[in-house]
């Protein structure tokens, strides 16, 4: 008998089907075999007429999921890139089986929700965050592009919220997470406890009815300055913009300018374009196909290497891309490298 847990914990309490990731010294990222025990339960309960409605949850105090297995990504972009690209498409087509499933789904966002714990528990019927919350696309910092359906949401948020979002791959609060559309209802974290006996006995409006107000969303507050900088298609004149914004006494325009450059040029190149084409996809699905499109292009990329060794190998935090600037980018030679009308 093995003595190792598994990476996904499933039962049925009072008619919920809880779904937990469990691999909390990891902040429960995720792995192929997490995404096939997901699929797993989801065939189970949707034959079951006794499961009325799912919790999806993460293990350990740290956070619900922090993205996908990057160290599995790294040793595949340098030895078979396939592998990573079968695993997005596997992880997106989830994505979009979560948002249609047929019976209701909650998601508690409770501490960290990045990258592929957005497309699991970003989608659903009722997504929780509490004052604990912690939520982002960080992909331009490791050499990608927000996916898993991030930039479906990006492109839905107020203005240019989600441009901005989309090129730092900086993190919101639960209020930002709420005023993008990222998440539906703050519980406070000590309420959590309250969450399955609230959805199995009055169903997810029970559960939205355990919701407290968040307090401002400083996201909302420099709405008008980020509207402004990131208007257009040329990442170049964003950063310029900020710069201006910056050097007129708005501090804060600054960091947002140094975040964009120390981001991968290409990665800040391919996603501003796909934040740009997702406003005129017409669906989650399309947005997939047109994620994977660009994931496949970045699979076996020098900067996907490069940014997972700065950030999380080595944790150095000094990648140097390929091209080293937004200056030095070709970006028609770039966006031509991506099959934007990619399916999944």
């Amino acid at each position: 008998m093995s003595d190792v847990a598994p990476t996904v914990l499933t039962h049925v309490d009072r008619g919920v089907g809880v779904i937990t990731l469990n691999r909390p010294q990891k902040i429960n990222a995720v792995t192929v075999e997490m995404l096939g025990l997901v699929e797993r339960a989801l065939d189970a309960w949707e034959v079951d007429s006794t499961v009325t409605a799912v919790l999806l949850r993460g293990a350990g105090p740290r956070g619900f999921c922090a993205g996908g297995d990057i160290a599995w990504i790294y040793a595949n972009a340098t030895d078979d890139p396939r592998r990573s690209v079968d695993m997005w498409r596997r992880e997106y087509r989830g994505t979009l089986r979560l948002s249609r499933w047929s019976k209701p789904i909650v998601s508690l966002l409770d501490g960290i929700a990045m990258g592929a714990g957005i497309g699991l528990g970003g989608h659903v019927t009722l997504r929780v965050v509490t004052e604990r919350s912690s939520l982002g696309m960080p992909e331009t910092r490791i050499g990608l592009s927000p996916d898993a359906g991030g930039s479906f949401l990006l492109s839905r948020a107020p203005g240019e919220l989600g441009t901005h979002l989309a090129l730092t791959g900086r993190a919101m609060s639960a209020a930002d997470a709420l005023h993008t559309g990222f998440a539906d209802v703050l519980v406070p974290s000590p309420e959590l406890v309250r969450v399955l006996p609230a959805l199995a006995e009055g169903g997810v409006e029970a559960v939205r009815a355990l919701g407290v107000a968040a307090g401002p969303s400083e996201l909302a507050a420099a709405g008008d300055w980020i509207d402004e900088a990131y208007r257009g298609d040329d990442a170049r004149a964003i950063v310029r913009r900020l710069r201006d914004l910056a050097s007129s006494g708005l501090d804060a325009a600054g960091a947002v300018a140094d975040d964009l450059e120390a981001a991968s040029p290409t990665s800040v190149v391919l996603t501003l374009e796909a934040r740009r084409r997702a406003d005129r996809l017409p669906d989650l699905e399309a947005v997939l196909g047109q994620e994977l499109g660009i994931v496949t292009s970045l699979a076996a990329s020098p900067d996907l290497v490069e940014g997972i060794r700065a950030r999380v190998v080595d944790k150095d935090r000094r990648p140097r891309w390929s091209p080293a600037t937004l200056d030095e980018v070709d970006v028609p030679s770039t966006l031509a490298t991506v099959d934007w009308t990619t399916r999944l």
